[in-house]
């Protein structure tokens, strides 16, 4: 079995996924927990309904701490140049997600080689909900 590595990175590289995350009503509200975010629309069904949804959803930054746990799997934390993403559509409880990331391109700034990555989280047989960048200094370059 070959380990992943991002030093032999080239663009259309492609960082394993994350296993699939299926957001349940547990999850939001451990999530509602540890962010500080309590609002209704994510932890009470009568608010979201209230609210003009069919039912809670979930925090968009719930999804991109799912991003940055993908990114931090294979870069450390201190190689995590920048991080930036959209919110194109809601993610409601129930849904099962998939979190990838692809390398878009490679460029070299000294002994500092870096890579930016495409990063994405879709709906399982829906929707992408949100879209972004990352900028990563890859293995075995310079500080």
């Amino acid at each position: 079995m070959t380990l992943f590595s991002l030093a032999a990175a080239d663009v259309g590289t492609e960082l394993p996924e994350l296993p699939e995350l299926h957001v349940s009503r547990a999850l939001l509200a451990l999530f509602a927990g540890a962010s500080g975010d309590h609002n209704p629309i994510h932890i009470d069904s009568d608010a979201a309904r209230a609210a003009g949804l069919d039912d809670v959803i979930a925090h968009g930054m719930l999804s991109m701490a799912l991003l940055g746990r993908l990114l931090t799997t294979w870069v450390p934390i201190g190689d995590l140049l920048s991080f930036r993403v959209r919110f194109s559509a809601v993610t409601p409880v129930h849904a099962r997600l998939r979190c990838t990331a692809r390398v878009t391109a490679i460029d070299v700034d000294g002994a500092v080689r870096r890579a930016r990555l495409a990063v994405t989280v879709r709906i399982e047989d829906g929707p992408v909900t949100v879209r972004g960048e990352a900028f990563v200094r890859l293995p075995g370059a310079g500080a």
